[in-house]
C-alpha cells in the first residue's frame, strides 16, 4: 500500500493553493502587464524581444540562415527579455505579445508597425517576406507547414510536460514524468520514422520545419535541454541523430543559438544582437 497522500481538488480552484516550482514566480493565472516600460527599438526594421530557450532560438537561426542566404534586409535587433525578471509582463512587451511569452518580432518596414508572435507564426511570416526557406511547390510546402504545425503542438508535452516534471516540478513524481516520457518517446519515433525517408523534415529541402523542430529535439538528442537524453535513451533514434548533427553543424545555427544567450559554459553569450559583428566575439565573458 502507498504512503503517499492522494490530492484532492478542491471544489475550486484558487491561485494560492497552485504549487511551486522553479517558474513559480513568474506564472499566473491572469494576463496583461504588471509594469510600465518601453520596448527598445534600434537601428534595423526587424525588432526581436527574445530569450534563447527553443522556442527563442527557432527565430534567431532564422534570421541568421536569412541573412547568411544575402537577405540584407532581414537584419535585425535582438533585445534580451529575462523571463526570471519578469520583463515579458512589461506593457511594451504585453503590447507586443498579449500572451506574455518570448519571442516576439515587431517589423517597423511595414506601414505601419507589424507584431507577430508565436514562435512558428514567426518563421512562417519571414518565410514569406524573404519568399525563402519554404517550398514554392504546393504539395512540399503543405508538408513543411504540416511539420511546423506538428511541432508547434507537439513541444508542449516535451517542454511544459516532460521537461517540468523532470526538471523543474518541486518534488519528482512519478505518474506524471512516465506518462510525459512516454509521449516524449512517441514524439521522437514519429519524427524516426519520417527522417528514415528523407534528409530533412519536408523532404531534400530545408525548410523553416527543420528550424523549428531542431532547437527542441535536436537540443534532446544533444543534451542541452533536461540533461535527459539518457532517461529518454536518444541514441536508439538513429535518423533523429543524424538529422540533428547535420543541422547542428550549420554556420547559421551555431550563430542562431548563441542570440539572447546569458547562461551556459559551453557556449559564447551574446546577450544582446544589434549587429553582425557583435556575434565575432573570440572568448566567452566570464561568469558573474
Amino acid at each position: 500500500m502507498s504512503d503517499k497522500q492522494e490530492y484532492t481538488p478542491p471544489k475550486v480552484w484558487k491561485w494560492e493553493q497552485a504549487s511551486g516550482g522553479r517558474f513559480a514566480n513568474i506564472n499566473r493565472p491572469i494576463a496583461g502587464s504588471t509594469h510600465d516600460k518601453d520596448l527598445q527599438v534600434g537601428k534595423h526594421p526587424l525588432q526581436l524581444y527574445s530569450l534563447a530557450t527553443p522556442n527563442g532560438v527557432k527565430v534567431t537561426i532564422m534570421l541568421e540562415e536569412l541573412l547568411a542566404a544575402g537577405f540584407s534586409g532581414a537584419e535585425y535587433d535582438a533585445w534580451l527579455i529575462n523571463i526570471g525578471e519578469g520583463d515579458q509582463f512589461s506593457s511594451g512587451f504585453v503590447a507586443a505579445n498579449p500572451n506574455s511569452k518570448i519571442p516576439a518580432l515587431v517589423d517597423h518596414s511595414t506601414p505601419t508597425p507589424t507584431r507577430v508572435f508565436e514562435s512558428g507564426s514567426i518563421l512562417l511570416y519571414l518565410a514569406e517576406k524573404f519568399d525563402a526557406f519554404l517550398p514554392k511547390d504546393p504539395t512540399a510546402r503543405t508538408e513543411a507547414l504540416s511539420w511546423l504545425f506538428w511541432q508547434m503542438g507537439s513541444a508542449p508535452y516535451l517542454g511544459g510536460g516532460f521537461g517540468h516534471f523532470y526538471a523543474y516540478a518541486p518534488e519528482k513524481m512519478e505518474y506524471p514524468i512516465n506518462r510525459f516520457a512516454m509521449e516524449v518517446k512517441r514524439q521522437l519515433d514519429v519524427l524516426d520514422r519520417n527522417l528514415a525517408e528523407r534528409r530533412f523534415m519536408a523532404g531534400d529541402e530545408y525548410t523553416i520545419a527543420d528550424m523549428a523542430i531542431f532547437p527542441w529535439y535536436g537540443g534532446l538528442v544533444l543534451g542541452a535541454i533536461y540533461g535527459a537524453g539518457e532517461f529518454l535513451s536518444v541514441d536508439e533514434y538513429k535518423n533523429v541523430k543524424r538529422w540533428t548533427d547535420e543541422i547542428a553543424e550549420r554556420p547559421a545555427v551555431k550563430r542562431g543559438k548563441r542570440v539572447n544567450r546569458t547562461w551556459g559554459e559551453d557556449e559564447k553569450q551574446v546577450a544582446e544582437r544589434h549587429d553582425a559583428s557583435d556575434l565575432d566575439v573570440t572568448e566567452a565573458p566570464e561568469s558573474a
